[in-house]
């Protein structure tokens, strides 16, 4: 073989691979999309972002974007928030793959669907959002593009979730009283719970237990107890003596015997019960 001919050929791998790889097939772009939970306390809130271009122009539709080259759809849901509505979150759970050919005007785009549980705080819009709020589940309005179906679809997910996962715990802070962790369960299932029965049960997963309070708490009124002389104390709780935090002798669960009895995840235990593959709520 000549040296012209090597060189020739040197020049031909070379080049080979120098060459980006391109397709004669298009190539759909990837956007993500994601559906915040926040919780007020009472009702369940939906934030969502006023779009400030077109398409769908001054239309309130979920956060999100397209995907960039150098990012996973995580990394993208992320930012995405962060632009448009200034939350930052350290969590996401991808949840469903949105795909239908016509579901956005402008190009094939196929969108990657991510939902949380955020506590519910002070948003403002960003980037190409014209605004950004939160909206109670049953004040959502018409959203652009296929965002009505996407919400559906995360609302069944996380329904469908919160029987294998401690969905919301984050949502109430390290300690919460029965009671605010049951409007929060009745918030995301659209159900009503009985008392003593949702008590019962939560109790029984054994994820969560109670808190050793101080012991000068007296059917809540610590902060009596630490204030008030005695006779105003005890003269005052004489006539509440058939108040609803009196007990029963045939009432079994703790946490009607004293009022305002404070709880905590119990995130070792839980950890243990999903490595058994042992964690299942029913209601």
């Amino acid at each position: 073989m000549t040296v012209t001919k090597k060189a020739v050929i040197l020049r031909q791998i070379y080049t080979t691979m120098e060459r980006k790889y391109t397709y004669d097939y298009p190539h759909p772009a990837v956007a993500t999309d994601c559906v915040v939970f926040g919780f007020d306390g009472h009702e369940m809130k939906i934030l969502l972002i006023e779009r400030g271009i077109e398409p769908f122009k001054g239309t309130w539709a979920l956060p999100g974007g397209f995907m960039r080259m150098e990012e996973t759809a995580e990394q993208c849901a992320m930012r995405e928030l962060q632009e448009e509505t200034s939350l930052n979150l350290t969590y996401l759970k991808q949840f469903r793959t949105f795909t239908d050919v016509h579901r956005d005007p402008r190009e094939r785009v196929i969108s990657i669907a991510f939902y949380a549980l955020a506590k519910k705080s002070d948003v403002k819009g960003g980037d190409d959002a014209a605004q950004a709020q939160w909206f109670a589940l049953n004040e959502v309005p018409r959203l652009a593009f296929d965002h009505d179906y996407i919400l559906r679809k995360a609302m069944e997910k996380i329904r469908e979730d919160i029987h294998f996962e401690p969905i919301g715990f984050g949502l109430l802070g390290e300690e919460f009283t029965m009671s605010e962790l049951q409007r929060l369960y009745e918030a995301i299932l659209g159900v009503h719970f009985d008392r003593r029965n949702f008590h019962k049960k939560m109790l029984q997963t054994g994820i969560i237990e109670e808190i050793d309070e101080d012991s000068s708490v007296y059917y809540g009124k610590n902060n009596e107890m630490r204030s008030m002389s005695i006779d105003a104390l005890f003269g005052g709780m004489a006539s509440e003596k058939n108040h609803s935090y009196s007990t029963s002798s045939n009432d079994d669960s703790r946490t009607t015997r004293r009022w305002g009895t404070k709880f905590r995840f119990n995130k070792q235990r839980y950890n243990k019960f999903k490595e058994d593959n042992n964690f299942r709520l029913e209601f």
